[in-house]
């Protein structure tokens, strides 16, 4: 529904129960899928409905997809910069044995 639209408590009720009977005459499934819907509503002559429904249903699935795709990239960031963080802590240990190496080298040397 747009934004700043009202329905009455009356209006809800009515919509909830008409949504049960649907579902309840559309399907004996336990499962209903988009494609099962779109399908009632034109087999019960709702026809009218099925465009606006269906437009809602590839954007919601855009969003979605869109969704899926921020979280891959977040976790690809993430991964990202944990590896370079244990570069980084690999390549402290590096220099820090090379120092160490490099101070025994010169102990063996003044003795």
């Amino acid at each position: 529904l747009p934004d700043g639209v009202n329905i009455s408590k009356e209006a809800r009720s009515a919509i909830s129960r008409a949504a049960s009977v649907f579902v309840l005459y559309a399907t004996s499934w336990k499962t209903l899928n988009a494609g099962d819907v779109l399908s009632a509503m034109e087999e019960m002559e709702f026809q009218r409905f099925v465009a606006p429904l269906k437009e809602s249903l590839e954007v919601y699935r855009r969003e979605q997809k869109g969704k899926k795709e921020a979280r891959k990239d977040k976790d690809k960031k993430a991964d990202s910069e944990e590896q370079d963080k244990s570069r980084e802590e690999e390549n402290d240990d590096d220099d820090e044995r090379m120092e160490e190496e490099e101070q025994n080298d010169e102990e063996e040397v003044d003795n």
